[in-house]
């Protein structure tokens, strides 16, 4: 038998209408049913009616719930009609979709999250590169983006990339002056160049590619190595180079060469590497290498038993050197030679410069050479502490 919520006294003599009806047998009240709104429904209600807690199995005696006219007239005498037991109407869900959104939310949030967090991380190299503002030297053993993959070993493309990076030296000397070219390392001004070409300076003066001129000092030296660290004054936001990876260099990789061949600045050439490990032997008397320059003879160097640009003297010094045809002039020395990445991969340091030659027989001969890269990133720490000759 159906059981039914009712009031004391109410229809005691009357049989509920709706007992037996098939859709509302004596089964409990499904467990899976939304609770019941927590007020009643706006209808016509009885005189001093007051809300009664549900039980199981009962349901809200509102006759604005039974829809038919035989409802609505008990509700309007305020005997009338039997009670209404509960049953799930499409109206009423309101508790639900709540709890639905609520789910929804956070799990919409957690997974915008996990995108932006995988964006961020792809391009995580690429971004704190181009951040940090480089103060520190940016230096990799393996490929950078410097050049755009789609434009690696584009001549043009490297150039506009590394130009930037590479400057005019100009040191005023007891007997005269150098030109020489260097490389930018940090965006406040370290710069690397060659011994020879800042070596007995009074005064250095350095060019940037945009046309600024800077007061440099000397940090440190290594004549052993024909290198020099030096440092702008007041300089800041330069665009630095990438310093490469010279093992990785073989005979015939396209490289670049940057510089300021009898001072004009920004000069790009291009050519392969000719031969790994050469033996080059340069001057380290200042006095013996800059007599010889400035008769427009360039730095002298030794090599294969054969002296070129004038006479070394007899106090030398050898390194390895990667060898290139790229066209090398006296005001390369110290600039940059590039890879197809855009990487720099050693410091130009020596060039056959035929110094006899007529207009006939003058230009390039294609025998160039430069300081490997890491050779150049193991002295830094010596360079940047005062240098082997402190």
């Amino acid at each position: 038998m159906t059981e039914s919520f009712r009031r004391s006294g109410e229809y005691e003599n009357h049989e509920n209408p709706y007992q037996g009806a098939p859709q509302h047998a004596s089964a409990p009240v499904n467990p899976e049913w939304p609770p019941p709104p927590a007020y009643r429904p706006a209808a016509p209600q009885p005189v001093g009616a007051q809300p009664q807690p549900v039980e199981p199995g009962a349901g809200w005696r509102s006759p604005a719930q039974s829809g038919g006219a035989r409802d609505t007239a008990a509700a309007g005498d305020g005997n009338g009609g039997g009670t209404a037991l509960l049953t799930p109407v499409a109206a009423e869900p309101a508790p639900v979709p709540p709890r639905r959104r609520a789910t929804r939310g956070p799990m919409a949030l957690l997974a915008a999250v996990a995108i932006v967090a995988a964006a961020i991380g792809g391009g995580t190299a690429y971004g704190i590169q181009e951040l940090t503002g480089k103060d520190q030297v940016v230096a990799s053993s393996t490929t950078t983006s410097v050049v755009p993959a789609s434009k690696s070993g584009d001549v043009a493309s490297i150039a506009a990339a590394v130009s930037p990076s590479v400057v005019e030296i100009n040191a005023t000397l007891s007997g005269g002056s150098s030109t020489g070219s260097g490389v930018i390392i940090t965006s406040d001004g370290e710069i690397l160049t060659n011994n020879h070409v800042i070596a007995g300076a009074s005064s250095i003066k350095v060019s940037t590619s945009d046309g600024k001129e800077y007061t440099a000092k000397v940090v440190g030296t290594d004549s052993k190595k024909d290198l020099a660290l030096i440092k702008l004054e007041n300089a800041s936001g330069l665009r630095t180079a990438t310093l490469g990876n010279s093992d990785g260099v073989k005979v015939g990789d396209t490289v670049v060469a940057i510089g300021s061949p009898e001072g004009l600045t920004g000069t790009v050439t291009s050519g392969i590497v000719s031969a790994l490990d050469r033996d080059v032997t340069v001057s380290t008397d200042e006095s013996q290498g800059q007599q010889q320059q400035q008769q427009g003879g360039g730095w002298p160097f030794e090599f294969g038993g054969r002296q070129f640009n004038g006479d070394t003297g007899s106090s030398t010094t050898t390194y390895k050197a990667l060898q290139t045809d790229a066209s090398l002039n006296p005001g390369n020395s110290g600039g940059a030679l590039i890879d197809a990445n855009g990487d720099i991969i050693g410091i130009n340091s020596a060039m056959y410069s035929a110094a006899d030659a007529t207009s006939s027989t003058a230009g390039s001969v294609g025998l160039g050479f430069a300081i490997p890269v890491n050779t150049v990133k193991a002295d830094l720490a010596t360079l940047r502490a005062g240098g082997s000759d402190s």
